[in-house]
């Protein structure tokens, strides 16, 4: 066991405080810890002490601060979800209805026009059981009538996560019409980019998912920077520590909802966001100065 031991609300703050963190209003502090946790908190904290080691804080480290950073981040997190969540519903219509028309309405059991054999029976062993627990009605209204006989994709698909989707579309056989299709209609010449900001996408969809810290977050899933896009999004070629954080794949996800979404309030919402939490340090997020007048904000 790791051998510490449980504290009171008062004697967290009175800890903090023992390091030299500031409180505007203490009293304030209380309510705050009753509703966050301390340790959620840590991950706000954590920058702002010049002795790591030792967690003591640098001068005017303040609590409020560290809440406003908090806020900022969940109020970030949405934006980013509602990002995702029209890339994931694009994604999937467009496996549906592409390779439904290519290969018939059970397209997902066909094993030949996947590239990973052992993946693929993975998959479809996994997808089998997600259906037949699935509580969707049209899904159990499927088995009912149908009781032998596999779902059309436009069924089964609607009960796996982004991360399937994005699995299914990267293991596609790299000579299906339907990738190279697919990858354009998103506006990316290349279906290895397109596989690889996805991977990155789910990733950020998962730390989402689970109310997680995605402000300076550290990407692990690197993605590729397509060299030959129809629209410039950035005046720069990131390298693979801009790739590390969220900025050059939010720019990313922008461009996706720009091809799927026309007149989508992503980059107005960003704006006034970052304009009501003008203290927070968004160069730890990876936005470079004037961010605002990148091309992809521009356009």
């Amino acid at each position: 066991m790791a051998g510490k031991n449980p504290r009171t609300i008062t004697d967290q703050i009175q800890l903090l405080q023992s390091r030299d963190m500031l409180f505007r209003d203490v009293n304030n502090a209380v309510h705050f810890l009753e509703n966050i946790s301390y340790y959620r908190l840590k991950g706000y904290w954590w920058d702002m002490q010049d002795d790591k080691i030792n967690h003591h804080f640098a001068p005017q480290s303040y609590f409020e601060d560290v809440i406003d950073l908090y806020n900022f981040d969940r109020h970030f997190r949405l934006l980013v979800f509602n990002a995702i969540e029209r890339i994931e519903i694009a994604l999937r219509t467009k496996l549906i209805y592409h390779l439904s028309l290519l290969y018939g309405e059970c397209w997902y059991i066909d094993q030949s026009i996947f590239t990973n054999k052992v993946q693929h029976a993975e998959f479809l062993s996994k997808l089998n059981r997600e259906m037949k627990s699935s509580s969707e009605e049209f899904m159990k209204s499927h088995y009912k009538n149908h009781k032998n006989d596999y779902p059309e994709a436009w069924k089964a698909l609607e009960v796996v996560t982004l991360g399937t989707l994005s699995k299914i579309y990267d293991n596609l056989q790299h000579q299906s019409p339907a990738k190279s299709t697919i990858a354009n209609e998103f506006g990316l010449a290349s279906s290895a980019d397109f596989s690889s900001w996805l991977r990155s996408i789910t990733l950020v969809r998962n730390i989402v998912a689970h109310h997680s810290r995605l402000w300076n977050k550290v990407l692990i899933t690197q993605y590729s920077w397509p060299k030959n896009m129809e629209t410039i999004l950035l005046d720069f070629t990131p390298n693979q520590n801009h790739l590390k954080k969220i900025f050059p794949l939010l720019a990313g996800m922008i461009y996706l909802n720009d091809k799927i979404s026309p007149g989508h309030s992503l980059k107005k919402e960003l704006v006034d966001l970052i304009q009501q939490f003008p203290n927070v340090p968004f160069y730890k997020m990876g936005f470079p100065p004037y961010w605002q007048n990148q091309p992809i904000f521009i356009k």
